[in-house]
């Protein structure tokens, strides 16, 4: 794979990344879960095939805005989505003590 097909591999990143923050944006989990898939796809693309090549200075500069974007990104859909799953751990560990209590104390009561 050449420089200009690897550049092109980090648009791809950077698009579903940004498809990636407004489906969380959206609060629709199920299409962030899918994205988050491809991405992961190309990112094992640009794993696979990336070296240690010189690109030339117009085309760095361009994959280092690239990558800039997609860290942003990255940063945004982590603020979304890292207080969601506190908040539905603290729900899950709410609904199992309860549950536990329950089951405790509810056959007590049946007596």
């Amino acid at each position: 794979m050449n420089s200009f097909e690897l550049l092109t591999v980090y648009e791809k990143v950077a698009h579903i990344t940004s498809e990636m923050l407004e489906a969380a944006r959206a609060n629709d989990w199920e299409l962030l879960a899918k994205l988050e898939n491809d991405c992961s796809n190309q990112v094992s693309t640009l794993r696979q095939f990336e070296g240690p090549s010189e690109l030339p200075s117009d085309l760095k500069a361009k994959k280092i805005t690239i990558i800039k974007q997609i860290l942003a990104d990255d940063r945004a859909i982590r603020d979304i989505t890292e207080p969601w799953m506190k908040n539905l751990a603290n729900l899950m560990k709410s609904s199992s003590t309860s549950r536990k209590l329950s089951q405790s104390y509810g056959a007590n009561q049946m007596g």
